[in-house]
């Protein structure tokens, strides 16, 4: 299963990730940013209960405002990948992840967490995969081991 989410993350992303920014249509498609924060907080839920990967995030969870800031900043940053109108205002991958030891093992956890929140929400295989495409390029900035 991991490998499948790898896989899909890292096939036709650089093709993807220009076009989803030219235009709104997956943005549109996932429901635009009200429905983007209902997956968010659902998938910021399961990487807490998540023990493979939930000590990465112990700190910020334990902090109300870190928390909030960090949830808006994860919405921005899908919303401006699928083409909406937010702006991420966050540090780049690179920067946010450096030194945390953080390997390809627990990226697909994250990503698998993040498939079961879209499932749940029954967003459309097809802009399932788009998304994940978009930000699939990401996964060379976050993965150090």
């Amino acid at each position: 299963m991991r490998k499948y989410f790898s896989l899909m993350m890292m096939t036709g992303l650089f093709v993807l990730a220009p076009l989803s920014r030219a235009d709104d249509t997956l943005y549109k498609s996932l429901g635009g940013k009200k429905a983007l924060v209902a997956v968010v907080d659902d998938f910021v839920g399961r990487v807490a209960a998540d023990n493979r990967i939930n000590s990465f995030f112990k700190a910020t969870a334990a902090d109300p405002k870190r928390l909030a800031k960090f949830k808006k900043n994860l919405v921005d940053q899908i919303c401006e990948a699928a083409g909406g109108p937010c702006k991420y205002k966050g540090k780049d991958m690179k920067a946010a992840h450096a030194g945390m030891g953080i390997t390809g093992a627990d990226f697909d956890a994250l990503v698998g967490d993040l498939v079961a929140s879209l499932d749940k929400f029954q967003v459309k295989e097809g802009d399932k995969q788009a998304l994940l495409g978009v930000l699939g390029p990401m996964k060379k900035d976050i993965v150090e081991k």
